[in-house]
This record gives structure tokens, C-alpha cells and sequence, in this order.
């Protein structure tokens, strides 16, 4: 999966970045390859799902998808 990714530079210094297509996914960092580290987590944080809060029934089956 390919994602693209907003990156800006904070006015405090560092950047920030946003992943336009994961509504409220963004993220900083004091520098660029800190940046892509916390920009792999975020991504992955909202991503992810706990499935304990999903109602499944009975007929229903869990599928993951490898993108």
C-alpha cells in the first residue's frame, strides 16, 4: 500500500506530517528520519482495530488483507 504523506516544517522546528487519506492521522518530529519512525506508527495506530469493541455474529468471518 502506498500512502502520501504532507509533510510541513513546524514553526517551533522539526516537521509535522499528515496522511491525507486517514482522516486525523498525523504526526512530528524534532527531525526527518524521526519523522518517518513516528510516521509508520501513526499510520499503523490508525489502522489498526480492536476487534473486541466490534460486534461479529455468528455467520460472520474476520478476513485480514496484506496490502
Amino acid at each position: 500500500m502506498k500512502l502520501k504523506v504532507i509533510i510541513h516544517p513546524a514553526e517551533e522546528g522539526g516537521f509535522w506530517a499528515e496522511v491525507p487519506a486517514i482522516q486525523g492521522c498525523a504526526t512530528q518530529g524534532d527531525t526527518y528520519e524521526e519523522l518517518l519512525s513516528n510516521l509508520y506508527e501513526a499510520v499503523e495506530a490508525c489502522l489498526s482495530v480492536d476487534l473486541e469493541q466490534v460486534e461479529i455474529g455468528n455467520n460472520d468471518r474476520v478476513l485480514e488483507l496484506a496490502v
